[in-house]
């Protein structure tokens, strides 16, 4: 057992730990290291925490730990950049059910009034985060279909269940117990709610979805903490909290829609898109590369198809090569490019792109009229130009890359289905746009090829 000196000083600790950790992150060169000090710090406050309370010996502590690191290591080897996104929807998910069970565990110790309604919170988080972040799982990885699923009378079913969540909760309060009926109605409801609020939310909201379902399992963890009265739980899921819910405001405004729209605007009207018509203009690569080598700008428009090809080497590749040969190379993000925040960044950055060379949406979007050729690759909602022409699209208003003000446009995709938000795209048929069919990767190989003797 530790003194409540030592205790609270590893806290201080972890908690430090945590706050530089977190504010690394904002930048790849130090997003390692943060990552590693926050990773610290957990363990720090895991440890004290179970040796505090007497839970373990150190000998299980070591081999629990040993176990969770197996785990953690192989997942974070063997789970392809392209999975990413899923993989953290379960991470959500797993924290959202682990605050849930923290929080159901402190009834065994205290009925209290204060902690029966801290462990409500944190279960109704909980649960909605669990559920949320499977069906987002779903989503992300198809699944299920990745498309707004809506049906006649779901805002009266998800109001009902509302207040019949509410219900539930306002009873266990009065009447608290690990084993009451109304916490199994709280829990049960909980996770049917979350099912329901996340589908009716489609594939191009998913990055801002996994933002919001990261804040949920940072509040999830607050409110278990207060259950517990675990001081470094609080900080450490206040930090997780915050940090989403500034991270999801950031999303969508990138969008251009508020977060209320994001997660109702399934329950309006169908919208309907106009017919794209037209023809499209195939390339080989071996022409691509007769107007790469002459261009004297290119900007590359990343988005989930580079991660599908791992096409994110060769791109750099491609890019040195041009750069060789005189051209201007940029890589323009958007923010909700990929199917998770910061998904191109760190695809970028795993290939060594120079961080001095992502530009932003905001940024490059001026440079485009005078940009020779840019280079979408795989990227396909975020340069639609629906959202900016066609009032009945699903994703009308939402900021896009105006790759189409280029003097010549490259599409690099495998056919022409439509993107994740099931929209098609009038880019493809426009006079400026050539079609590169095919694997991104082995299609950029071959432009590669060309440059070299």
């Amino acid at each position: 057992m530790l003194n409540l000196v030592a205790i609270n000083a590893a806290y201080i600790v972890a908690a430090g730990l945590f706050i530089f950790g977190l504010k690394m992150l904002g930048h790849p060169e130090s997003a390692r290291r943060g990552n590693f000090l926050s990773a610290v710090g957990m363990l720090i406050a895991i440890v004290v925490t179970l040796l505090s309370e007497g839970i373990l010996t150190w000998y299980w502590i070591a081999v629990c730990a040993v176990i969770g690191s197996v785990i953690g290591a192989s997942a974070a080897r063997l789970v392809a950049m392209t999975s990413m996104p899923e993989m953290v929807a379960v991470f959500n998910g797993f924290g959202g059910a682990a605050s849930l069970l923290v929080a159901w565990a402190a009834l065994f110790d205290s009925y209290g009034l204060f902690v029966a309604i801290t462990v409500t919170l944190s279960v109704i988080i909980g649960g909605v985060t669990f559920a949320g972040s499977v069906i987002a799982w779903g989503k992300l990885s198809e699944v299920m279909t990745s498309r707004a699923i809506v049906f006649n009378g779901q805002r009266i079913v998800n109001t009902l269940l509302l207040l019949a969540l509410l219900a539930c909760a306002v009873m266990f309060c009065l009447e608290p117990s690990a084993q009451s009926p109304y916490l199994y109605g709280v829990i049960g409801l909980a996770l049917i709610l979350g099912i329901f609020v996340v589908i009716p939310i489609g594939g191009a909201d998913m990055p801002v979805v996994i933002s919001l379902l990261n804040s949920y399992s940072g509040l999830a963890a607050c409110a278990a903490g207060f259950a517990i009265n675990n001081i470094i739980l609080i900080v450490a899921g206040s930090l997780v909290g915050a940090a989403g819910i500034i991270l999801t405001n950031i999303m969508c405004k990138a969008m251009n829609r508020s977060l209320g729209n994001v997660l109702f605007s399934g329950f309006g009207a169908v919208k309907t898109a106009m017919k794209v018509e037209g023809e499209v203009k195939p390339i080989s690569a071996g022409d691509a590369y007769l107007i790469l080598e002459a261009a004297n700008s290119v900007t590359f428009v990343p988005g989930y198809g580079m991660a599908v090809a791992q096409a994110q080497h060769v791109v750099c590749e491609l890019g040195e090569l041009l750069e060789a040969h005189g051209a201007e190379v940029s890589y323009a993000i958007h923010p909700v490019a990929g199917r998770m925040p910061g998904h191109m960044n760190v695809l970028l950055a795993e290939a060594n792109v120079s961080y001095d060379q992502l530009v932003e949406m905001d940024d490059i979007n001026p440079r485009l009229p005078s940009i020779d050729v840019a280079v979408v690759i795989g990227a396909n909602d975020v340069v639609n130009p629906s959202a900016r022409d066609d009032e009945g699209s699903p994703i009308y208003g939402m900021p896009i890359i105006n790759v189409d003000d280029a003097k010549t446009v490259f599409v690099l995709k495998r056919s022409m289905a439509s993107g994740f938000a099931g929209v098609d795209n009038p880019l493809f048929m426009g006079p400026n746009t050539r079609m590169l069919f095919g694997d991104a990767k082995a299609s950029i190989s071959e432009i590669i090829s060309e440059f070299k003797p």
